[in-house]
């Protein structure tokens, strides 16, 4: 008969019977253990700064925590018109004679020829606008190609300018709203408002003042309009506000201080780049801040930051000697770096920007202070920043990838 009783002194406690099952629950802990410290590690990164999430984001996009071999991802032809613009994980290549979107296996997704002089990109909204500046020409591009403009009845706009009616300007918000901006005869400046969807919704005529740019806020209900007019025979720029469910204007205010080059939004506040200040204000036309440059000259900005403005500030009008700044929308300094020498490019993107020095990449936050580097990209001629913290080296023929 067998032996049915169990000696608790003598046997071996399982071990023939429990130890792979042991091991795997011990070794399934451990694997839990270590993910739950590396994801409280990451949190309260993303907590402090907001970087940990960027760069979990970046590990299960790109499969790596980093790269610094730059591999090259877009191929295009050499121009030294090409303008870039990214689109996830797509980049718009924009040259006098041709426009394309690019996937990330370097695969042409949507292509035209075009006859820009001056070719121009805006982006905002997961969309893209390529317009020739004085021209006729204009796309509006989203990751698959090309968006068809519609007007109040729902009919295409087959053209959005004329040989005697030019564009000016386009301007794409965050999400997605156009304004663009053309002159027109019998009138000083001309805005069509498209929504998200590109139908037009609104058209703003100035008889008064010429039209130089134009915003539509990021919640879609108002129309920013630079213009220029004439007081004491000098040149200012004055900002009119309209209600996008209203004829006439609601608020207008006057840049006290240069010509405007730009405007945005930033967390609620328009924000207008001129060439003597930054100036902050409401919808109500109430300015509530300004920077100064204080006598500097303004070489270089960017208004695309979360919450910032860059500004590349020389000392004298040529040259390489000054500073570069970060400013946040009540005007105060976020972030100040002496420059002395050859700035190439610089490119803003979520809390981030990149500066394409001669022969290095830095990446700063927004106080300027270094998050990443890379050094020996003497090829690239201009960095493009991603909202994740990915930068785009762009060279003559190619992009690469950086991962910091």
């Amino acid at each position: 008969m067998a032996d049915t009783t169990k000696d608790i002194w003598n046997d071996n406690d399982g071990e023939e019977n429990e130890p792979k099952k042991s091991r795997k629950r011990r070794g399934f802990g451990v694997f839990f253990l270590t993910l739950v410290i590396v994801l409280l590690v990451v949190l309260a990164a993303a907590y402090r700064d907001g970087t940990g999430l960027d760069a979990l984001h970046r590990y299960f996009s790109y499969g790596s925590s980093e790269k610094v071999g730059g591999d090259t991802v877009y191929d295009y032809d050499a121009s030294s018109k090409n303008h870039f613009a990214a689109l996830g994980d797509r980049l718009v290549v924009l040259s006098d004679i041709s426009l394309k979107i690019l996937d990330q296996d370097g695969g042409e997704v949507w292509s035209t020829p075009v006859n820009m002089a001056a070719p121009a990109l805006s982006q905002g909204g997961g969309k893209v606008v390529a317009y020739d500046v004085g021209g006729t020409e204009l796309y509006v591009l989203d990751q698959d190609g090309e968006v068809i403009l519609r007007d109040q009845n729902g009919e295409e706009v087959t053209e959005a300018a004329s040989e005697t009616e030019p564009l000016i300007s386009a301007a794409l918000n965050e999400n997605g709203w156009l304004a663009v901006t053309t002159k027109k005869k019998n009138y000083k400046g001309w805005v069509d408002v498209y929504d998200d969807s590109m139908e037009r919704v609104f058209v703003f005529r100035s008889s008064v003042r010429f039209v130089e740019d134009a915003y539509v806020t990021n919640d879609g209900g108002y129309l920013a309009a630079v213009t220029l007019g004439q007081e004491n025979s000098v040149f200012v720029s004055n900002i009119v506000l309209y209600d996008l469910t209203k004829e006439d204007p609601v608020a207008d205010y006057d840049i006290s201080d240069g010509l405007v080059i730009a405007i945005g939004q930033q967390d609620g506040k328009l924000v207008t780049v001129s060439d003597n200040c930054l100036t902050f204000a409401n919808t109500k036309g109430e300015v509530s801040a300004a920077y100064s440059y204080q006598g500097a000259y303004l070489r270089e900005y960017d208004i695309s930051g979360d919450g910032f403005t860059t500004l590349l500030l020389n000392r004298y009008q040529s040259g390489s000697v000054g500073r570069l700044v970060t400013v946040d929308t009540d005007g105060e300094e976020l972030g100040s770096l002496d420059v002395n020498g050859e700035i190439q490019s610089i490119s803003a993107a979520g809390r981030y920007l990149a500066v394409q020095y001669i022969d290095s990449l830095v990446v700063y936050n927004q106080a300027l202070e270094v998050y990443a580097s890379l050094k020996g990209t003497d090829d690239a001629k201009e960095a493009l920043m991603r909202p994740d913290g990915s930068v785009l080296l762009l060279s003559s023929e190619s992009a690469s990838l950086f991962l910091p």
